[in-house]
């Protein structure tokens, strides 16, 4: 009689886990299930550590979100902020790129986190809309500065919402950052990142002619996103 061969043993859990592990393995989580419906051992299972050690430096799954906003949004309003400030008279089409280009900095490479926060504002429970909204506020109105200083320099046409303005072009851009390196290559002849910059240089055209005071006036030299 063959004896039975002895199962594999996984070894122990690790007794200490980076918190950036944890964050890592929470987004992928919330991702696949949502955050209302992932679990923290699911998350413990993902980071491959035992549960107790996420309270260690978390408190719930929601200490988890946050900290996943906080990895993001802090380096985007700190751009977004210098690129606000009165004293920059560069041309506002300049100064609009510019804000696509932050986001493409700063989220173009994590997908994760844009599909999470898109989900999450669509499934609008609203302790959790509340912290995504805490974290966009600053950024949002930080832009809309450079809507309301363009209309005060005369470069934009009269009666422009600025708030509008801005949810129209940020929300493309992010658009631009999830479906363009994945469906313009299948209809274009174009590696993914060199897609995404002609999605983004083809909505940026469209979007300033509908903005501009002028829209039949060239745009200034526009630099590409550094591929």
């Amino acid at each position: 009689m063959t004896a039975a061969s002895p199962s594999k043993s996984r070894g122990p859990k690790p007794t200490k886990v980076d918190p950036d592990q944890l964050l890592d393995a929470a987004q992928a989580v919330f991702a696949e299930a949502g955050l209302q419906a992932a679990s923290l051992r699911a998350i413990a299972r993902r980071a491959g550590c035992d549960p107790a050690l996420i309270y260690y430096h978390f408190d719930s799954k929601e200490a988890l979100f946050a900290a996943l906003l906080q990895r993001r949004f802090p380096g985007v309003l700190k751009d977004v902020e210098r690129l606000a400030e009165a004293s920059d008279l560069r041309p506002t089409a300049q100064r609009l790129w510019e804000v696509l280009l932050i986001y493409h900095r700063h989220l173009s490479q994590d997908p994760g986190i844009r599909s999470l926060v898109r989900g999450e504002i669509a499934k609008g429970a609203e302790g959790i809309t509340g912290l995504i909204e805490g974290q966009m506020r600053p950024v949002v109105t930080a832009i809309r500065r450079v809507f309301e200083q363009g209309l005060e320099r005369g470069e934009l046409r009269p009666g422009l919402h600025p708030m509008l303005a801005t949810f129209f072009l940020v929300k493309m851009q992010l658009e631009i950052l999830d479906v363009a390196p994945v469906m313009l290559p299948r209809f274009m002849d174009l590696p993914p990142e060199e897609a995404v910059v002609a999605g983004m240089r083809a909505w940026f055209d469209l979007f300033w002619r509908g903005v501009a005071r002028d829209p039949s006036a060239p745009l200034p030299p526009l630099p590409d996103p550094i591929v």
